[in-house]
């Protein structure tokens, strides 16, 4: 089915959009939110939207003094510690949640990271991996009882077209034949998608729907992590993500957006009544994103190489999505 349901739908909102637009008819109130990387980047402003509209938001943070200060000033935020990467940090978080009886209505796993060489966890398993999809998968499943008491909840992945870089490598998941940073950042991305799919299927029934988004890029709030990390300034500027000044270049019609643009669609896939009766999907420009079966850069000799963020077949495919969460319910030995 998710398939099928793969393709735009009728909405008032553009890639140019900002989190304020999808929200401006929505009231939140009474509305119980949990954002993991909420006090930072996309995350940062994901949450100032949602509260402005209303939700009470709980901001999951690994350093809960750094993300006060990042948060100051914002209504109805609480933060709780969380560090995806230590499995009793998770149980401990779901734990403080579900002591406080509350409803959970939106859930958005927006955490992560990227790593310039092989980093491996505690158990030895890739890190953007183990935090961005272990990680969020504990978390989630954690969370289930309460959001099944919100009799009407939604799960987001922040995934990303980088998705189309990679499947989920099957047979070589933590990378122990050789590392590739972009490979590794899209099988991450990979799994967001392929989660929301299964999620979905099976907890459509209790009224949990899913959704993976694809944020678009925001240089703004990413830029001296892109420079730390993955690439250099002069990368950016070839990328023309930033212009001769190093001033981020802002196009959302071609993926280049202002945070609050970026966080458009994230909000738009939590809050949205134009996705009632919808779930599974992969979205991007505030819809639903096309089905896309063009690979990664394919393209004639000599032209300029195809780059599509929309939807990959690969990771929208309901055997995967089943394989990958028996997989990693092993993995982390439910």
């Amino acid at each position: 089915m998710t398939t099928e349901q793969q393709h735009p739908i009728a909405t008032p909102f553009t890639a140019a959009s900002t989190a304020d637009d999808v929200l401006a008819d929505i009231d939140l109130t009474g509305r119980n939110v949990v954002v993991t990387g909420g006090a930072g980047g996309l995350g940062l402003e994901t949450t100032r939207a949602l509260s402005n509209a209303g939700a009470t938001v709980v901001v999951a943070a690994r350093d809960p003094e750094q993300a006060a200060a990042k948060l100051a000033g914002i209504d109805r935020v609480e933060i709780s510690r969380l560090d995806l990467l230590d499995p009793a940090s998770i149980d401990a978080f779901a734990a403080r949640y579900l002591e406080s009886a509350r409803p959970l209505h939106v859930l958005i796993n927006g955490a992560g990271n990227t790593y310039g060489t092989l980093a491996l966890d505690a158990r030895g398993y890739e890190k953007s991996f183990a935090a961005f999809h272990l990680g969020h998968f504990q978390l989630t499943l954690a969370l289930h009882p309460a959001l099944r008491a919100a009799h009407g909840a939604r799960v987001v992945n922040v995934s990303s077209g980088a998705h189309r870089t990679s499947d989920i490598r099957w047979d070589d998941l933590h990378f122990a034949q050789g590392y590739d940073g972009n490979l590794a950042y899209g099988q991450t991305k990979t799994a967001g998608v392929l989660f929301a799919v299964e999620l979905d299927r099976r907890w459509a029934a209790e009224q949990i729907r899913a959704f993976s988004v694809h944020p678009g890029i925001s240089v703004a709030s990413n830029l001296a992590r892109l420079e730390q990390g993955t690439f250099t300034m002069d990368q950016l500027k070839a990328m023309e993500l930033v212009d001769d000044q190093e001033q981020p270049i802002i196009d959302p019609d071609n993926e280049k957006k202002t945070p609050r643009q970026a966080a458009a669609t994230i909000v738009f896939g939590a809050t949205s009544p134009l996705l009632d009766g919808i779930g599974g999907v992969y979205l991007k420009n505030n819809n639903v994103a096309p089905l896309d079966p063009t690979p990664w850069g394919s393209t004639p000799i000599g032209e300029k190489p195809i780059i599509t963020s929309d939807a990959a077949p690969h990771a929208l495919d309901p055997k995967s999505a089943q394989r990958l969460w028996e997989l990693s319910e092993e993995l982390l030995k439910v």
